[in-house]
């Protein structure tokens, strides 16, 4: 019989590539790990790895099984989800990774609404980068995480985790309001706040910039909108602000429409949508989303 844990292993060294990366996520030692495949293999009967110099390499057989892994881990995921929905309230730790915005703007309601309608749950909240949240669930760091994408940076579908929508905003090209910028276009002289390189933000404005048929010259990087709603004021620059940014009505800033929309999405381990604890945070979510839009007339949000 084969052992999910060890499965898991497997499937995060398919995934990870070193034995090193496998133990670094699971807090083990790397000759811990090797002893675990090792016991697989047993189990399996068949060779599931090689040596190839400092690193492994699957066989053919450990191939197959790494691709049966994914169906099993799954099942395993679904069949503990079932189980678990069996109680009638939610309880236990409840990990969730969010955006700055998103920590700024709906999730206080949710929280606030999952103390009070499920005492039982620990909830802990974790300040992301929406690019590292997808590694982050299927490392198990978290059990619920908001992801991202754009119009202009599509999200990649990932098989083993799975979501649902949350938010649709609009983007806006954010500039002073006494700036010579009534289009995308005429900030192409201009100095810019950038998010931080490798955030998504930053891919994200790049792309804009040249659909438009520029490069933008960074002056600043800030990866926190309401710092660089605070530099557009002071006429540091011109950014791109999402819809959730704006929390409230600007005079000293002005807001011009730009090509594309963000799109938030709650995210969990495909297989876990019915885990009552699950449950319950994409319903606190969608409830404050709806009551934090309905408040601001000035937003276009929608869940």
């Amino acid at each position: 019989m084969l052992d999910g844990r060890r499965l898991r292993l497997l499937s995060d060294l398919d995934r990870l590539g070193t034995i090193a990366a496998v133990a670094a996520v699971h807090a083990y030692t790397p000759s811990a790990v090797s002893q675990q495949l090792a016991v697989l293999e047993r189990e399996a009967g068949v060779a599931l790895l090689r040596r190839s110099g400092r690193r492994v390499e699957f066989t053919a057989a450990g191939r197959v099984l790494v691709r049966h892994a994914a169906t099993v881990l799954i099942a395993l995921e679904e069949a503990t989800a079932a189980v678990a929905a069996v109680r009638s309230e939610p309880a236990g730790p409840i990990r969730i990774g969010a955006h700055p915005t998103a920590v700024r703007t709906v999730l206080p309601a949710a929280l606030v609404s999952l103390g009070r309608d499920h005492p039982g749950l620990d909830l802990s909240v974790s300040e992301l980068d929406p690019v590292t949240v997808p590694g982050a669930l299927r490392d198990r760091r978290l059990d619920v995480g908001l992801l991202h994408d754009y119009d202009v940076v599509p999200a990649v579908t990932d098989p083993s985790l799975e979501s649902v929508p949350l938010l649709h905003e609009a983007v806006y090209l954010a500039v002073a309001a006494d700036a010579p910028v009534t289009t995308l276009a005429d900030a192409h002289d201009t100095a810019w706040i950038l998010a931080s390189p490798g955030t998504l933000c930053h891919d994200v404005a790049v792309r804009v910039c040249r659909g438009a048929g520029f490069t933008p010259r960074a002056r600043h990087h800030i990866d926190d909108f309401a710092a660089v709603l605070a530099l557009v004021r002071a006429g540091q620059g011109v950014a791109l602000v999402p819809e959730l940014a704006v929390i409230a009505p600007e005079t000293e800033v002005r807001l011009i429409a730009a090509p594309t929309r963000r799109r938030t999405r709650i995210g969990y381990r495909r297989g876990a949508a019915e885990l009552p604890a699950v449950a319950a945070v994409v319903t606190a979510l969608h409830a404050s989303a709806r009551m934090f839009a309905a408040g601001r007339p000035w937003l276009s949000c929608s869940p």
